[in-house]
């Protein structure tokens, strides 16, 4: 099993950036796809970002493209959310998600991860 925390979210006015951390311990996530996901008052949990094992490829939710750029640092054992132009209806938990994987392509489905971070809290004011 791998421990997900992350770190990096607040309460932000409509336009700013944040950027998000996810600090993996127990073991290399080098093994891994990523994802973000947030969940908002009274909505289900979605994928936000998420990125291959590598770090090659990565998706977007339409919502976020163009705005959110996922990286990771392996040898950090860390994965980042870079949140620019931040809009109220970002407002959500935002979890980071890990699974083991033996191909170097995404998972944009929240079913298929078995490993998840608390959560942090990001929100963003009008």
């Amino acid at each position: 099993q791998v421990q997900l925390v992350e770190s990096g979210g607040g309460l932000v006015q409509a336009g700013d950036s944040l950027r998000l951390s996810c600090a993996a311990s127990g073991r290399s996530i080098s093994n891994y796809a990523m994802g973000w996901f947030r969940q908002a008052p009274g909505k289900e949990r979605e994928s936000v970002a998420t990125i291959s094992r590598s770090g090659y490829n990565t998706y977007y939710v339409a919502s976020v493209k163009g705005r959110v750029t996922i990286s990771r640092d392996n040898a950090k054992n860390t994965v980042y959310l870079q949140m620019n132009s931040l809009k109220p209806e970002d407002t959500a938990v935002y979890f980071c998600a890990a699974v083991y994987t033996s191909h170097d392509r995404t998972i944009n489905s929240k079913e298929f991860y078995g490993n998840w971070g608390q959560g942090t809290q990001v929100t963003v004011s009008s």
